[in-house]
């Protein structure tokens, strides 16, 4: 069964452990059934692929590898630090991601 993360498609994050430490990036796919994300120029890998006609040529072509959801952390561009996510719920029931560390919000779930 699919997890449900903190981490959403274009937020912008951290990585925090592995090869790639470090380095900020914006989500641009959020796996849960994997429990992994793929960041935007990050994790790259080389894949070779097979020519498929005149449209396609083949050859050598690099692309974001995911890595794993515990291996990234929120950024927050006004502490310009990674940070934990909080909610806040205003008085009108809706819900919204804070900072953990200058409690500013980030926008609506």
């Amino acid at each position: 069964m699919a997890q449900k993360f903190a981490i959403k498609k274009d937020d912008l994050v951290m990585v925090i452990a592995g090869r790639e430490r470090g380095k900020t990036g914006k989500v641009l796919r959020v796996l849960p059934e994997r429990g992994t994300a793929v960041v935007e120029r990050l994790n790259m890998v080389k894949r070779h692929s097979k020519p498929r006609g005149a449209a396609s040529p083949g050859g050598i072509v690099e692309k974001e590898a995911p890595i794993h959801i515990s291996n990234l952390m929120f950024f927050c561009e006004r502490c310009n630090a990674p940070t934990r996510l909080g909610v806040r719920t205003a008085a009108d029931k809706s819900k919204s991601r804070i900072c953990r560390n200058c409690h500013e919000s980030l926008g609506s779930d």
